[in-house]
């Protein structure tokens, strides 16, 4: 109550909108993200074409992005809504563990960028912080950009999920059996492999699964 005795204007809420092509997960955030009294979720897109409509629409305070999407990428969507709405803050959420990603992300304007298998209160706290405009980056991450900032390491290093992955390449197993057997989706799948090939300097899945050889990384048979 102030001093006249009326209750005082409570603080605004945190804008936000959702950008991600993965219905179930775009929904799964959205209800988290409505939980939290100081956030109001004002839009949601699969796209992003349609996600920086969205932001011409609403005017968000915080933009929750993915980075591989079909259509343009989350790249050209972030540039594009920052263009149109300087103010808002675009925090990448994405399954890339890639250094490269992170980099590119963090220099075309990204607040923030953080990993899809961060715990919820990590996620919330996350939101607050880049509203107020403080940098996020997922823990995983930040070696990586301090390794990128130094000059990379001498020796690709790959993340335990792209060792396992590259363990299931190394067993003959297609992207819809990798799923499968991790149970992600295939177009993840698909991403991590893409990150496994550049990283190692390889194109092909042959030419990885010589490299898991050679490496000491035992091939992965599907059940």
């Amino acid at each position: 109550m102030n001093e006249n005795g009326s209750a005082a204007s409570a603080e605004p809420k945190v804008r936000i909108l959702v950008i991600d092509d993965h219905t179930l997960f775009r929904r799964g955030i959205i209800a988290l993200l409505q939980r939290e009294p100081a956030f109001e979720v004002v839009g949601e897109a699969a796209d992003g074409i349609e996600g920086v409509k969205q932001v011409k629409l609403v005017r968000p305070d915080v933009v929750l992005l993915d980075l591989h999407m079909p259509g343009i990428s989350g790249l050209d969507a972030m540039r594009a809504i920052l263009e149109e709405s300087s103010s808002t803050r675009v925090v990448m959420l994405t399954v890339s563990e890639d250094a490269d990603d992170l980099v590119a992300a963090l220099k075309a304007g990204a607040l923030g960028y953080l990993l899809k298998n961060i715990d919820s209160d990590f996620l919330v706290a996350s939101v607050h912080r880049a509203a107020r405009g403080e940098s996020v980056v997922s823990s995983e991450m930040t070696g990586k950009l301090v390794d990128e900032l130094r000059g990379g390491s001498e020796k690709p290093s790959l993340s335990p999920r792209e060792r396992e992955i590259l363990a299931h390449l190394a067993g003959g197993a297609s992207n819809k059996e990798i799923a499968r057997e991790l149970a992600v989706a295939e177009s993840t799948v698909k991403i991590h492999v893409q990150h496994i090939l550049r990283k190692l300097g390889l194109t092909s899945r042959v030419q990885a699964a010589v490299w898991a050889a050679e490496n000491g990384i035992a091939p992965r048979k599907e059940l």
